[in-house]
């Protein structure tokens, strides 16, 4: 048996959570995968997986060999890197990202030819929704995600900073007054913007120095679109809390109007999310450099820009 191999495939079964999803990504016959399991867990002595007709799962003895396993393979590729010369560390291959819909549409897509140029021998399988993908059950090698990551079983590098806006069509704050204090937001409707997976309407968070105050707000309008909430407010339905990539062109137009300066909305961590191990691989290595230059070249994304009438610095 070769051991390697084996720790290999043992790995992306356990990525994967799946026998078919792993033997498709690695090309090789389910049953081959079946096999050098039984083997490897023949030669241990122990039961590596507990499998169900719906999922895998780590024994508490597969968890710690899991662990063991990554960082081998880790030392061995670092090992045979060293002596197999540039073409070895050379980006290649598929690399499968998933990105937030709008976020994907608007700050990665318009740019990423200029990736492809940098990196012709990678070839790019993007995937953009905002459903909260598995990655390893998809074979995803890289997901951008933007607000506090929950899922410790991944590495998380902070690749820019969202920075949010309240904001209103001139014409709903001719009809309703303009809010001057969060106590004001009492009296106004919002646009409200819900989860599609929980249903539920996300909070309204706002600045206060170094505070985060919590305002309920209401409204008849509910969407689970981002370009879906700036088109409502356009069109002076309600308030709505927009990033303020989305907004900035409406700003300037004034076609939206920045409130609440004093009180910005909480800003949002954004993350490029990999398995465990996966951020040395050469391909995942430069797309993780490429989208941190490129978010950081984007000042509504990464550093302080000036809204008309606002005032937002570094916090």
């Amino acid at each position: 048996m070769d051991k390697i191999k084996a720790m290999q495939t043992f790995v992306r079964i356990v990525e994967a959570n799946s026998f078919s999803k792993a033997a498709e990504t690695l090309n090789l016959p389910r049953a081959a995968l079946t096999a050098t399991l039984q083997k490897l867990e023949a030669y241990l002595g122990t039961q590596l997986l507990q499998r169900t007709t719906r999922r895998l799962s780590l024994t508490p003895e597969g968890a710690d060999y899991f662990r063991h396993c990554i960082d081998i393979l880790k030392a061995v590729d670092t090992a045979e890197l060293a002596f197999r010369g540039p073409e070895a560390t050379k980006p290649r291959g598929l690399l499968r990202i998933n990105l937030p819909n709008t976020v994907g549409r608007r700050l990665v897509m318009p740019h990423i030819a200029q990736f492809h140029a940098a990196y012709p021998d990678v070839q790019l399988q993007l995937s953009l929704t905002d459903r909260l993908i598995d990655l390893t059950q998809e074979g995803i090698d890289c997901a951008l995600r933007v607000g506090t990551l929950q899922d410790s079983a991944f590495i998380g590098k902070q690749v820019g900073l969202m920075r949010f806006v309240t904001c209103a069509a001139p014409a709903y704050l001719a009809r309703h007054g303009t809010p001057q204090t969060l106590a004001d937001l009492a009296t106004h409707m919002g646009i409200m913007h819900y989860s599609g997976r929980t249903g539920r309407a996300f909070d309204w968070d706002f600045m206060q120095g170094k505070e985060v105050l919590r305002v309920p707000m209401t409204g008849p309008i509910a969407v689970n679109d981002a370009d879906a909430s700036v088109a409502c407010a356009l069109q002076g339905l309600g308030l709505a809390q927009a990033a303020m990539y989305q907004v900035r062109e409406h700003l300037d137009s004034g076609a939206l109007v920045a409130v609440l300066p004093e009180h910005p909305p909480t800003p949002m961590p954004v993350s490029l999310l990999t398995p465990q191990g996966r951020l040395t691989v050469p391909k995942v290595h430069v797309f993780s450099a490429w989208i941190t230059t490129l978010l950081a070249a984007n000042a509504d994304v990464q550093g302080a820009r000036a809204i008309p009438g606002v005032s937002i610095g570094a916090r």
